[in-house]
């Protein structure tokens, strides 16, 4: 009987606004079987930093959070908050 955990970026979706969409899967498995599937999500917004995520993550940011979408992104919060 051997018990494994793996952990494991399963999903990276961009989102109209340029936010990322990060889901990350923990997997328990025994002998080959998966026992239990569990998730974390997180969103990176534009301009946000990303330097500490996964590798992956960090190269999808560095293409989506152009400038202008950062851009749009900062006068749209600050559309927002005015209300």
């Amino acid at each position: 009987m051997s018990l494994q955990k793996e952990i494991k970026i399963d999903r990276i979706e961009v989102v109209e606004n340029g936010t990322v969409q990060v889901r990350q899967a923990t997997i328990i498995t025994e002998d080959g079987v998966q026992l239990s599937r569990t998730f974390h999500r997180w969103c990176i917004a534009p301009g946000e930093d990303y330097s500490t995520q996964e590798q992956q993550v960090q190269d999808i940011c560095k293409v989506s959070h152009t400038p202008e979408v950062i851009s749009a992104y900062n006068a749209q919060q600050e559309k927002n908050q005015l209300g």
